[in-house]
């Protein structure tokens, strides 16, 4: 009981101590994040790391089906082959379009 209550008041404290920074550190901390995102050497890092990890995935797709073979479950590999046959073309093999 006294750690639910420790919890409690520590709960309550954040709050309180939260709600008095209030909506004007908000709006100074969401306009800070919102430039660094739209910094185009932010921009530029993470598309490249979203590369490098599509190719990493990629790769390591590759690896899996080629261990795993004929081993997987008939009813995981066509759910597998009919989710590619309705993806439409515009996107990448992880579901989302390349933008």
């Amino acid at each position: 009981m006294r750690y639910r209550l420790t919890f409690i008041a520590g709960l309550a404290t954040g709050y309180v101590l939260g709600t008095r920074a209030g909506r004007e550190r908000y709006e100074q901390l969401r306009k800070a994040a919102q430039r660094v995102s739209q910094n185009p050497a932010v921009r530029n890092t993470a598309e490249s790391a979203a590369l490098t990890g599509r190719d990493a995935a990629s790769k390591a797709f590759g690896t899996v089906s080629a261990k795993v073979g004929e081993r997987m479950p008939h009813a995981v590999s066509d759910r597998v082959r009919s989710l590619r046959v309705q993806r439409g073309s515009d996107e990448d093999e992880w579901g989302t379009s390349n933008t």
